[in-house]
């Protein structure tokens, strides 16, 4: 009791909620032995908290037998919380209820706690009011309908009308267990009164009705009454054959016992003999089994190598795909490189036609620009310093001309430095890989040596473009100082035309030159992109490879669990079917011992048959005996009487004769005198 408080106050704690004082002192009262103890909260109002607290703490086995709730003024969802932990209760046996106005959820809650448990023995659910609602009190009939463990049931005060008695009717005609029902204080009336009488010739456990106040004719109290009566008698007879039974059997188990004594006996000796047949069994079955687990154990060798061969060929379809997709990855860089440098060739040609084009048209212009050489003669000074800033401004560009070759060889030479580490790490990484794939590897670096062989021509290719520009910059830079020379005196004019054209077309090749370089960087840019493709493919490979190995050792150890568990089955299976046939041979033992005490039962029965109608006839007989006796006595009578009226007619003629006599006599005359 003391643990169940403490989880009450746990519980309430847990909800929010304080725990309420008069229930913590209720179970703090001492109650009795365990499971036998009474929980009195009569009279007390309970919170919603103490019933959820409560209804939480029911189920199961309680440390008392007894539950009193009555007139605690429950709410709807406190009685149904309640009930709730109750229904899988297996300590309570009287549950009070009374005075607590339950209507269709109490209904509800209590025919589903008749439904569910198989404790409660008697159920007090005085003054409330379950049949107002017919839903609710239907419901609840139907779950007393479908209980076999309830005895006593009080339902006085709950306004049941006679719908509400048909309800309960039909649920006592499936009901075997009710002994009492106290339906007092109702309005059952006429109707429900036979209904309820009509169940009765159904149930033959019922041994009380209470129907006082509820407006039912004395005829059908009677009748009641009657077969109540019937019931009370069927169950004396019930119980006397029970006790019959009971005694019988214990013969019978004393002739049983008896029996399998002999029975042992005989087994012994029979073991004895299975024994030393065992042995011999047991020496060639350890042979067998020993010649089994070497043939098991090279089988399950087998197996796993070829599980092994199988995640091994796997692997190379996996290798032999990726191998397929990166030659592939290959094959379409080439076809960009190839395409690139189509472009670039066809862009090289376009230009040295665009220059020469130009070269012609400056031909003509100088040959135009001689007829006005004479007017351009006083320019020449003016036009000489400005040759001289020119020539400046040509050695600058010379020199930055310089400074960006330079910056283009480092970058070249960081380029292949570049290139040669990655070619480092991706000979690491293919060296790395297993022996299997050295070939497919092998195969892979010389397409990649290629790649990079043609990106290396091609940037040879750009360079020596380069240089050919450079060298077609000096022609066309000495071509203009040769004319330059030459038309001085004569073509001073023309001569600042043509320097202007030339830093025009210096600009232009600069240009050019910057569009060179970008496009190297670019194709540079793209054999970085590749190299990287290549890397991220390689890397790629190495966790894919990884990841197979993982899944390889996963595989490996769900087989070895697989095994183990088929093992555990197989023992498993043979556990389950050595215990189902002994509880088969059980059952079969209890089958047969069950149709033995079936016949006996059976002859018991027709033992009290031909008792009852030896009884009967004897009755019978004896009725027989008492009619001839009545009829003897009768006939003794009539001759008494007879006897009496010949005694009383013999009296009259004796008294006649004497007065005759007297008077005849003379003492007759001398009285008569007197």
């Amino acid at each position: 009791m003391e643990e169940f408080r403490r989880a009450y106050g746990r519980l309430c704690a847990a909800g929010g909620g304080a725990p309420q004082e008069v229930v913590l002192q209720r179970l703090q009262e001492p109650g009795g032995a365990p499971g036998r103890g009474r929980l009195d909260l009569a009279a007390q109002s309970l919170s919603l908290e103490t019933c959820s607290a409560l209804g939480r703490l029911l189920p199961g086995a309680a440390p008392f037998a007894e539950v009193a709730l009555g007139d605690c003024g429950l709410s709807e969802e406190g009685v149904k919380l309640l009930l709730h932990g109750l229904c899988s209760n297996t300590t309570v046996k009287s549950l009070d209820l009374k005075g607590n106005n339950l209507r269709t959820v109490g209904a509800e809650a209590l025919g589903k706690l008749l439904r569910q448990n198989k404790s409660i023995r008697s159920l007090i659910l005085e003054w409330n009011s379950l049949g107002v609602w017919e839903e609710g009190f239907s419901f609840f009939c139907q779950g007393l309908g479908a209980n076999n463990f309830l005895q006593r049931l009080d339902l006085r005060n709950n306004q049941i009308n006679h719908q509400g008695a048909g309800e309960l009717a039909m649920a006592l005609k499936k009901n075997a267990s009710l002994q009492e029902l106290d339906l007092r204080w109702n309005n059952i009336g006429l109707l429900g009164g036979r209904a309820l009488l009509n169940c009765l010739h159904s149930n033959k456990t019922l041994k009380r009705l209470e129907l006082a106040g509820n407006n039912v004719p004395s005829d059908i109290l009677k009748a009641v009454e009657q077969a109540m009566d019937h019931n009370q008698d069927r169950q004396t007879v019930l119980s006397e054959t029970q006790n019959q039974a009971y005694i019988l059997s214990k013969e019978v188990l004393s002739l049983k016992d008896e029996k399998t004594k002999q029975f042992l006996d005989l087994m012994d000796t029979i073991d004895k003999q299975r024994e030393e047949i065992a042995r011999s069994g047991r020496m060639s079955a350890a042979r067998v089994s020993q010649l089994q687990e070497a043939l098991d154990e090279q089988h399950s060798i087998m197996n796993s190598l070829k599980a092994k061969l199988q995640m091994t060929e796997a692997a190379l379809a996996l290798s032999e795909q990726k191998v397929h997709n990166l030659g592939e990855l290959l094959n379409a860089t080439k076809q960009q490189q190839t395409s690139m440098a189509e472009h670039h060739f066809t862009e090289l040609q376009q230009q040295k036609q665009e220059g020469v084009d130009r070269e012609g048209r400056l031909l003509r212009d100088l040959s135009a620009a001689s007829d006005k050489n004479l007017l351009l003669r006083n320019q020449v000074d003016e036009l000489e310093k400005k040759c001289k800033v020119q020539q400046d401004q040509l050695f600058q560009v010379k020199q930055d001309l310089t400074n960006t070759t330079a910056e283009l060889k480092l970058r070249a030479v960081q380029a292949e430095e570049r290139l040669e580490m990655e070619k480092r790490r991706f000979k690491q990484s293919l060296e790395d890989m297993e022996s299997l794939r050295l070939k497919e590897v092998g195969h892979m670096t010389q397409h990649i040596e290629t790649s990079e062989r043609s990106m290396q021509d091609r940037i040879q290719r750009l360079e020596a473009i380069r240089i050919a520009l450079e060298e077609e910059l000096s022609q066309v830079k000495a071509a203009a100082i040769t004319e330059r020379g030459q038309a001085e005196e004569e073509l001073i004019k023309v001569h600042n035309q043509a320097r202007l054209e030339e830093q025009q077309r210096l600009e232009y090749l600069e240009e050019k030159l910057r569009l060179m370089t970008e496009s190297r960087d670019e194709a540079q840019n793209c054999c970085l992109k590749q190299k990287q493709m290549v890397a991220e493919a390689q890397a790629k490979a190495n966790r894919l490879s990884l990841h197979a190995d993982g899944l390889r050792r996963r595989l490996e150890e769900l087989q070895q669990d697989l095994n183990s568990k088929e093992e555990e089955k197989v023992a498993e299976v043979n556990k389950v079917k050595v215990e189902l046939q002994e509880q088969i041979g059980h059952l079969q033992a209890e089958r047969t011992a069950q149709e033995g005490l079936r016949e006996k039962i059976a002859a018991l029965e027709r033992q009290l048959k031909a008792l009852s109608s030896n009884h009967h006839e004897a009755l019978l007989d004896k009725e027989s005996e008492i009619s001839m006796l009545l009829e003897k006595l009768r006939m003794k009578e009539a001759d008494i009487s007879r006897m009496r009226e010949e005694e009383a007619q013999r009296a009259s003629f004796l008294q006649n004769a004497i007065m005759a006599y007297v008077q005849g006599s003379p003492l007759g005359t001398h009285s008569s005198r007197k």
